[in-house]
């Protein structure tokens, strides 16, 4: 998988305060930003996964864990799904 870095600049004593390391810091920035972008629907979640450094079956459980829905599907979607099962 080809990878892009972006730097992000913080103050400092962030890590002091936060008490974790750069590496921590950076996976939950990247979980974050997963996550976020999933909810706004401009990810699918198999590439929020791939940005947060999960398995799908990970970053689902890590939603569920959060009470964020794991399908952006409505009802009537999910109802129409089924009829084509059928």
């Amino acid at each position: 998988m080809n990878t892009q870095r972006i730097s992000v600049d913080f103050p400092a004593d962030i890590l002091l305060a936060l008490n974790e390391t750069e590496n921590q810091l950076a996976q939950r920035i990247k979980l974050a930003l997963a996550v976020q972008l999933y909810r706004a629907e401009k990810l699918t979640i198999g590439k929020a996964a791939q940005i947060a450094g999960l398995s799908r079956l990970q970053f689902e459980t890590v939603l569920a864990e959060h009470e964020f829905p794991v399908s952006n599907l409505n009802v009537d979607e999910v109802l129409d799904d089924i009829s084509k099962l059928r």
